[in-house]
């Protein structure tokens, strides 16, 4: 069994521990699937309360193996707010709803809604545009979840590996508090109104279905 890193309480397996910092990683869809499917099935995880999967933008052979591997409970998009990054973000929440999949989608997060310097903490600057996440979430009937600035101190503190969650009395404590409550509610609400995710498997070259397991 892979050991997970672990700090904060929270434990984490990344593909970027298993390959050389120095080299590209050349895989077609199967091998970057069958590598997470690795990470998820021989990690020695222990007792979770949360399993995150965190997912690249798109809908492809990576997002269908986790749906055939895992009856995944819910989907959490996050996009930037300008219009060719909703794009992709639709089209994921499209792939979610579809008959075959029914995986319910808890919500959006709008990421960089705003750029706040630090000597100006009351300005807003909407440098990729003002509630593209929201407005979609509207559109396509989906909860909005929260927004998250874009500040120099979420780069810093990932540099240093301290969560910015945990910076005291900022917005960014506010913004990553706020959004980790709504998630959880949805997903309480999810679990209380709708059945068990069903894994999918598929049956023809041009569609899946879902199977219980």
């Amino acid at each position: 069994k892979m050991k997970p890193v672990e700090n904060y309480g929270v434990k984490l397996l990344s593909l970027g521990f298993f390959t050389n910092p120095d080299q590209a990683v050349i895989w077609r869809g199967p091998m970057a699937s069958k590598a997470l499917k690795q990470l998820i099935f021989d990690g020695a995880w222990g007792e979770l309360d949360f399993l995150l999967i965190d997912l690249p933008p798109g809908t492809g052979d990576v997002h269908l193996s986790i749906v055939q591997a895992l009856p995944i409970n819910g989907a959490v998009v996050v996009s930037t707010p300008q219009n060719i990054a909703l794009a992709d973000a639709k089209k994921g929440v499209a792939m979610f709803q579809q008959d075959s999949i029914k995986v319910p989608v808890l919500g959006i997060i709008e990421n960089m809604a705003y750029f706040t310097p630090e000597e100006l903490p009351n300005n807003k600057y909407y440098i990729f545009g003002k509630d593209g996440a929201k407005n979609l979430a509207e559109d396509i009937n989906t909860k909005f979840l929260g927004e998250i600035p874009l500040v120099q101190s979420i780069r810093e503190a990932g540099d240093v590996g301290h969560p910015v969650a945990l910076q005291n009395g900022t917005i960014l404590e506010q913004s990553f508090s706020d959004i980790t409550k709504e998630m959880v509610a949805q997903l309480l609400k999810r679990n209380e109104n709708l059945p068990p995710t069903e894994v999918v498997r598929i049956t023809t070259m041009s569609g899946c279905s879902s199977v219980k397991k």
